[in-house]
């Protein structure tokens, strides 16, 4: 099924990446479905520029050939392309918004789970800003400033509040309570890879 198109023109594609499928294949035969090449026989000058965790839902730009590509990668690269994710965790979040800056790196034997590590990690920031405290959870808007492997779901984590749905990092009552991981991206703001327009795009979330 062709994912939906939230924009569209001659130089990319910004489109809503469902719950639960890839960004890029990966190994093996079932592991073939995935966003990218269920837009190639749509677009086939389409390409990957970022990427988003198989269980995580929202916005992915596709950039249509290799100038946009260049273009948005450096953007990427220098981080001119602002992120933002909405997320339910679990407990009350007490401060209303606030950072995390703590280094991430792979925990090889348990990958692809990632750890905070202060010695041999690579920086990592995120801020957070409360949108809602729910009866046991809390809605967050997040920022990565970074965008390192599983940033948000780690430093979540490291709050003491895992995102609900959460099958590497949450408890099993908060990974069972929902049926998929309650992180969403839900805006992004870049330049247009042509026109150096500014183009901010916002998609809420399911949840």
């Amino acid at each position: 099924m062709l994912p939906s198109i939230v924009y569209c023109d001659d130089d990319l594609l910004v489109v809503d990446k469902p719950a639960g499928l890839l960004t890029v294949p990966g190994r093996g035969p079932d592991k073939q479905d995935c966003l990218i090449n269920r837009l190639l026989p749509h677009y086939p000058n389409a390409r990957i520029v970022h990427r988003l965790d198989q269980a995580t839902s929202g916005l992915v730009i596709i950039p249509l050939g290799y100038e946009p590509q260049k273009h948005l990668a450096r953007q990427f690269e220098q981080r001119l392309i602002h992120k933002r994710y909405v997320a339910v965790v679990g407990g009350d979040v007490r401060e209303t918004q606030g950072e995390v800056d703590l280094p991430l790196i792979c925990d090889w034997p348990n990958r692809p789970r990632q750890k905070v590590d202060h010695e041999h990690g690579k920086s990592a920031l995120t801020r957070y800003r409360v949108l809602a405290r729910l009866e046991q959870h809390t809605r967050l808007e997040l920022e990565p400033v970074t965008g390192r492997s599983h940033q948000l779901r780690v430093h979540m984590l490291s709050l003491g509040h895992p995102i609900l749905g959460d099958t590497l990092y949450a408890p099993p009552a908060l990974r069972d309570c929902t049926d998929r991981l309650l992180l969403h991206a839900t805006r992004l703001s870049f330049t247009h890879p042509r026109t150096e327009q500014a183009i901010t795009l916002d998609l809420p979330p399911s949840f």
